[in-house]
């Protein structure tokens, strides 16, 4: 591809069937950084490298003279679009790895973008870096072509420090995968982890923040610690304790930064198998909350306010779109009233404000038909659909009719009630809703000024539930 000759200066050679793309732009000026970026990465030349092809292609800032645009050009710039995901590299720049290492470390990295395909359909990818403290050196959003991306890797300098992965990788998780950042609703977010040798701090917690934030983590561990040196490692299981899942498919070994082009493939297949994103689908994104909300007289118009800001809090916290988590409410006394169902409103704004729209009812308490009610018409057309259903029953008195019987034919139909009672609620009531374990999925507040303190709580049981329905 590129001849550095002693003078260090770079020509370009045209490869047969690449007249058309000379190296000079539009003005007569020689594309130099082009080609010296090209020059950076090692190629071999052979009929089928699409390291070299990338390099003909990009050589040229000028259009053809002559000769129809090659097509591919088209799909080039949509990527692979059986390869959906946005990617952070969190590369190893600790004094543990070293300059020279670190060199070899981008060379690689680059080689797996080239052939993931990036583009505006296809994969994203943007580059951390972990040392003393980490650094975002590019998102998501800044690039959409592979060339753009490969110069940006080759520009990274070397940061030094330790290699505080575990502080860099809930960092990343936390930080990186924004809307704004140009993170793509409904894709699979993931995290490859390089790291040579081993981490100087504990990748546990970041493990789970990351499983929490719904994003996939992989490790590609290179030069594993020898025997002598497994005594400055703070955690053996490190690995397992930071993957999405314990399960083997996360976690890749190299035995060293030299000759790494034969894991390109194997690594590049891993990052698209779309259905092995085991960590997309997190409590937050993959949930259908219903709110079954008493209007009986004796709550009173104010109380009834502090019940819906109750609602409003829970459902703030979920992922609420067409693709993730879905909220419903229906309203009772002796009879029911929907006030909206699960695919009324796709956006969390939509809901809230639908929320804040409730009218208060006034009436009698016939709980047990409520909840039949509502597991007929509100969870029934999403029985079949991929999230898992909880139903939160708000109540603040005894039921004129029983809630045991509908309360299990709900959790017969796959919904998980918690039960929520205000004031004269009776305790024996609660608890024959209530999903099992039944004190983890019963609450009770004597004043309704307490039902604020409990929404962490809701919130936190919907994601333990949601979690070990997963396990």
């Amino acid at each position: 591809g590129v001849i550095t000759n002693a003078g260090g200066a770079v020509r370009v050679k045209t490869l047969p069937g690449q007249e058309n793309y000379p190296a000079v732009n539009a003005n007569g000026i020689q594309s130099q950084v082009l080609s010296r970026w090209a020059s950076s990465f090692s190629v071999t030349a052979g009929p089928k490298n699409t390291a070299l092809e990338a390099v003909g292609r990009s050589v040229s800032t000028a259009r053809p003279s002559t000769g129809k645009r090659p097509k591919k050009t088209l799909d080039k710039k949509a990527g692979n679009k059986d390869c959906k995901a946005d990617i952070a590299f969190l590369i190893d720049g600790s004094y543990n790895i070293g300059q020279r290492r670190f060199n070899l470390q981008k060379n690689f990295v680059g080689k797996i973008t080239l052939m993931l395909g990036i583009g505006t359909e296809g994969p994203h990818v943007g580059v951390v870096q972990a040392s003393e403290h980490p650094k975002i050196e590019f998102y998501l959003k800044n690039f959409t072509a592979a060339k753009e991306v490969l110069f940006a890797i080759k520009e990274l300098g070397f940061r030094g420090g330790n290699s505080n992965t575990g502080k860099a990788l809930k960092y990343t998780a936390q930080k990186f995968f924004s809307l704004e950042n140009g993170a793509r609703k409904g894709i699979p977010k993931i995290i490859v982890v390089f790291l040579d040798g081993w981490p100087s701090d504990d990748l546990e917690e970041a493990g789970i923040v990351a499983r929490e934030f719904g994003v996939n983590v992989f490790i590609v561990s290179v030069a594993k610690p020898t025997t002598e040196e497994l005594g400055m490692v703070q955690d053996i299981g490190f690995v397992d304790k930071a993957v999405c899942r314990n399960n083997g498919f996360f976690s890749y070994q190299m035995p060293t930064w030299f000759g790494t082009t034969k894991y390109v493939k194997p690594l590049v297949q891993k990052l698209c198998s779309h259905e092995q994103m085991l960590c997309s689908k997190t409590c937050y994104n993959s949930v259908n909350i219903g709110f079954l909300i008493d209007g009986s007289s004796s709550i009173g118009e104010s109380n009834f306010r502090l019940v819906l800001d109750f609602v409003s809090n829970v459902a703030k916290a979920f992922e609420i779109s067409d693709i993730g988590s879905k909220v419903a409410a229906v309203q009772f006394t002796y009879d029911q009233r929907p006030e909206f169902g699960f695919s009324d409103y796709v956006t969390k704004e939509k809901v809230l404000s639908a929320i804040r729209n409730i009218s208060y009812m006034s009436g009698g308490t016939a709980t047990g038909d409520a909840i039949s009610f509502t597991t007929r018409n509100v969870f029934g057309p999403v029985k079949d659909g991929p999230n898992k259903n909880f139903l939160i029953v708000l109540t603040d008195g005894q039921s004129y009719d029983d809630v045991r019987g509908p309360a299990a034919a709900a959790q017969k139909a796959g919904i998980t009630v918690f039960s929520v009672g205000i004031a004269w609620a009776p305790l024996d009531d609660l608890k024959d809703m209530a999903s099992e374990p039944r004190e983890s999925h019963t609450f009770f507040t004597r004043e309704f000024t307490g039902l604020e303190q409990m929404v962490p709580d809701i919130i936190r049981g919907i994601c333990k539930d949601f979690l070990d329905s997963k396990q």
